[in-house]
């Protein structure tokens, strides 16, 4: 089946398996349902795939999926959709699933786009759901969002070469950017409202190295007070802390990594067993509460799930073994290694 390129393309879609979400998880789904010869189709509310990997931080370094030290997110995702070529998935991007009806075996979804697509199986892959920051509460934020001297993510590094930039921020997203942006950045300040960071311990320890060095500042404990300068031009960042003693800090921008706000949208209205604003599944098979939808990467849960992107990959794997027995009810799954079945035609 040829691709589907037009993100508002209006038609019916027979398929094996609707995926909702095109990020990482999404795409390596249509993989792991390709080398089974089942079809799917994706489908996600942005305009292009890779989800926050491509929206967010395609520049962004990530460190733990195996074969390489480390990958930019943008090229991660570059890489899965050369992997899936070969299985020619449609995309219907840019739109969300509007309805859910049908049952196990035979599913009908509809888009806000008007494109009807009919499934034996949903995939639910759609992150933690549409995203937006959270942003910090301070007088005046909106002229410095307006002219790109606060931000909540960073498409190209180069945008800031030689600017000098504050750090907000704990976790993992405040510290691979702090190290990420040596070298780049004529300045860096990482704040942070306690001296202990939730970032992994290794990159939280490149990165209290790299204080040592010189390299950048790291100021704690403190959090952001007030911003200023004239116009939305960022010229100071006021931290305060808990004393309520105050500091200037000079700065052209203000990175803000306090988390995403998600939204389920109307997946949340499909009847699933939910726990804390995500999906819950079965571990084996990752199957929801209704028989015939599953649910794979940070949208699903279960005891003992870990964010990781290589563990949506193996959802996304265990999945399409789950899902095999609808799509092909009298076919028996004989599984084989892809090193000696290759890459179905």
């Amino acid at each position: 089946m040829d691709a589907i390129e037009t993100p508002r393309a209006t038609g019916v879609i027979e398929t094996d398996v609707a995926i909702v979400g095109a990020g990482p998880v999404g795409l390596f789904a249509v993989f792991e349902l390709g080398m089974l010869r089942m079809r799917a189709v994706l489908i996600d509310a942005l305009g292009e795939v890779g989800g926050q990997c491509t929206a967010l931080y395609p520049e962004k370094p990530i460190y733990d999926i195996p074969a390489h030290a480390a990958i930019e997110a943008g090229d991660l995702v570059a890489a899965l959709e050369n992997q899936i070529e070969p299985f020619g998935a449609p995309r219907l991007l840019g739109q969300r699933v509007a309805t859910l009806t049908g049952a196990r075996g035979g599913f009908t979804l509809g888009t806000d786009a008007g494109n009807t697509v009919r499934a034996k199986a949903v995939i639910v892959a759609a992150g933690a759901g549409a995203f937006g920051p959270n942003r910090p509460p301070l007088e005046g934020i909106e002229a410095y969002e307006a002219t790109g001297a606060v931000r909540y993510h960073v498409r190209r590094r180069e945008e800031l070469r030689g600017k000098r930039v504050v750090i907000a921020g704990g976790g993992d997203s405040a510290v691979d950017w702090a190290l990420a942006l040596r070298g780049v950045a004529g300045a860096i300040t990482v704040v942070h409202r306690r001296a202990k960071f939730r970032a992994a311990p290794e990159t939280a320890a490149q990165m209290q190295a790299a204080a040592e060095a010189g390299e950048l500042a790291i100021a704690t404990p403190y959090q952001l007070h007030a911003l200023e300068g004239p116009g939305g031009a960022l010229e100071r960042v006021v931290l305060a802390n808990l004393d309520g003693g105050t500091r200037s800090v000079p700065a052209d921008v203000l990175l803000a990594f306090f988390g995403l706000s998600t939204d389920l949208g109307p997946i949340a209205s499909w009847g699933l067993a939910l726990e804390h604003g995500h999906v819950a599944v079965t571990p084996a098979t990752c199957e929801t509460s209704a028989p015939g939808i599953f649910a794979i990467g940070d949208v699903a849960t279960y005891a003992g799930k870990l964010k990781l992107i290589l563990q949506g990959f193996s959802e996304a794997a265990m999945a399409a073994h789950a899902i095999h027995p609808i799509v092909f009810p009298d076919t028996a799954l004989h599984f084989e290694y892809s090193t000696s079945k290759g890459v179905p035609g």
